[in-house]
């Protein structure tokens, strides 16, 4: 059975990376049932959405793929408005600075699921202290870090040749032996994964 992580990306119809590899194999729910799930099949004819359906379908994305809920989202676009430059580029700047994006970021986590999973059970330091807040801002010369207690866990031996072999962003500088990332700079060459226009275009009524 399919769990509701692949049921969403099923009712999106694009692959979120809820998952990790999974979600690339044949084993994939999106690879073997190309269509939304119910009870009725695959449709001949997908309904067309309104301009605002698809700024709902472009809000729920991000916020799914980012693991964000509304409030999360009005509150990173009020940050964007308060600062200099383009919202939505603000605000995908500011989706990839949170902690468990940048853990994710740093190869130490199969997803960004997974990565908020690792911050809340108290696995990771910023700049040397625990943070359990998934949503934490960082800023540049952060330092984080998995905490000394956590590095023998399986969560991180068992990748930790992947991790060596690793490209992080160049915003973000990694030292695998240590298992600790610093944030050389706010988020750079992002290329945003969905439709950011229509997602500031949902938060500019």
């Amino acid at each position: 059975m399919h769990g509701p992580k692949e049921k969403k990306e099923r009712a999106l119809g694009v692959r979120l990376g809820l998952k990790g590899d999974r979600a690339m194999s044949p084993k994939s729910a999106l690879t073997r049932k190309p269509y939304k799930p119910g009870a009725h099949g695959p449709r001949s004819r997908p309904k067309a959405l309104s301009e605002f359906g698809l700024q709902l379908r472009e809000k729920a994305k991000f916020k799914i793929s980012y693991g964000v809920n509304e409030n999360n989202m009005k509150r990173l676009f009020t940050m964007a408005r308060a600062a200099k430059g383009a919202s939505g580029m603000r605000v995908l700047e500011l989706l990839e600075s949170r902690l468990d994006s940048v853990v994710f970021l740093l190869g130490w986590a199969v997803s960004r699921a997974a990565a908020r999973q690792l911050v809340v059970q108290g696995h990771i330091t910023v700049n040397k202290k625990k943070v359990v807040s998934p949503g934490y801002q960082l800023r540049k010369g952060d330092v984080v870090a998995v905490r000394a207690a956590s590095k023998g866990n399986r969560t991180f031996t068992d990748r930790l040749e992947l991790i060596k072999k690793y490209d992080a962003p160049s915003w973000l500088h990694m030292d695998a032996d240590k298992l600790e990332g610093t944030m050389l700079s706010t988020p750079t060459d992002l290329t945003p994964p969905f439709e950011i226009n229509l997602l500031v275009d949902s938060f500019s009524k």
